[in-house]
């Protein structure tokens, strides 16, 4: 008898993830936040994650659908060549860093993901894609750790790297508390070549 059996229900997302090398360059440069701002609530490295398509929570029964679906749309689409750079904020309680590169090809990506989700039959929030790599969030009587923490990265400019797969991720979010946590469903290589643009691919955010 298995004593985890899968919940009922997931809370899924559609995901890329960077390399490590790119995670740890990127983890460096945040060193000084680390420090500065300890009460800031940071996701663990091995779950940073580039959302594509958020779906929500869905019936367990949903996911053999998905990974037909995006198993199509990886081996369809190209890899990215695509970049860390800088930082930011959502409403002075989420702090970020920026997706440079083949912003084309990842919102071009992003759609197809969203439209074979619907071909599915599974309805989501769609969201508009402001792609960015969360990395942590402010209690709501801090509103002043964030905004600090992004400007320590305004001169962050990560090296290029590939997009290797296409995650379907589940998280625990909501299930208790603690920290969120992600695992991988399933990831799928892409499919091409990786897409070049030339250097000016990477123009900034």
């Amino acid at each position: 008898m298995d004593d985890h059996p899968e919940p009922p229900t997931l809370r899924v997302f559609v995901a890329l993830a960077p390399p490590d090398d790119a995670k740890d360059e990127l983890a460096r440069a945040l060193q000084p936040a680390y420090a500065g701002y300890p009460q800031l609530r940071w996701n663990r490295i091995e779950d940073w994650h580039i959302t594509l398509a958020f779906l929500g929570e869905l019936p367990a029964t949903a996911v053999p659908l998905l990974r037909t679906a995006l198993a199509g749309a990886a081996a369809s689409h190209p890899a990215l060549l695509l970049g860390l750079r800088g930082g930011g904020h959502f409403d002075q309680r989420l702090l970020w860093s920026g997706i440079d590169g083949d912003l084309d090809g990842l919102h071009l990506l992003a759609a197809d993901v969203r439209e074979l989700v619907r071909s599915c039959g599974i309805e989501f929030r769609d969201r508009v894609l402001h792609p960015h790599l969360t990395l942590a969030r402010s209690r709501r009587d801090d509103a002043t750790s964030v905004p600090r923490a992004a400007a320590g990265l305004t001169g962050f400019t990560g090296r290029p790297w590939r997009t290797e797969r296409l995650h379907l991720v589940g998280s625990n979010i909501g299930r208790g508390p603690g920290p969120i946590r992600y695992r991988d469903i399933e990831a799928w290589r892409f499919g091409a070549t990786v897409r070049t643009r030339g250097d000016d691919a990477f123009t900034g955010l």
